[in-house]
């Protein structure tokens, strides 16, 4: 019987680390938007990202791409200046 027990626990051990581990995932992944320079221009690149998801031809442009994807996730834009740092964080969360 014991023996029985002891399996179980440690099916639900395995559960419960499963499921935290999904949790994690979830809040590590955002949908926060970067306006970086991209080639001869700007793109938008979802954090963590490598592929862009827009580009353009002006700044102007990607921000309003960028603040229109962050307002609807509920999520930040991060404007970067040409030379890559950071010039402006714009937040959308609720």
């Amino acid at each position: 019987m014991s023996k029985g027990k002891s399996w179980l626990r440690i099916l639900i051990d395995l559960i419960e680390v499963f499921i935290n581990s999904k949790a994690s995932n979830k809040r590590g992944r955002t949908w926060h938007q970067h306006v970086v320079p991209y080639e001869e221009g700007w793109a938008v690149r979802r954090e963590g990202n490598k592929r862009v998801t827009s580009k353009h031809r002006k700044q102007s442009t990607a921000i309003r791409k960028a603040k229109s994807l962050a307002k609807k996730y509920k999520a930040d834009v991060v404007i970067h200046r040409a030379s890559g740092g950071i010039r402006e964080r714009i937040s959308y969360d609720d």
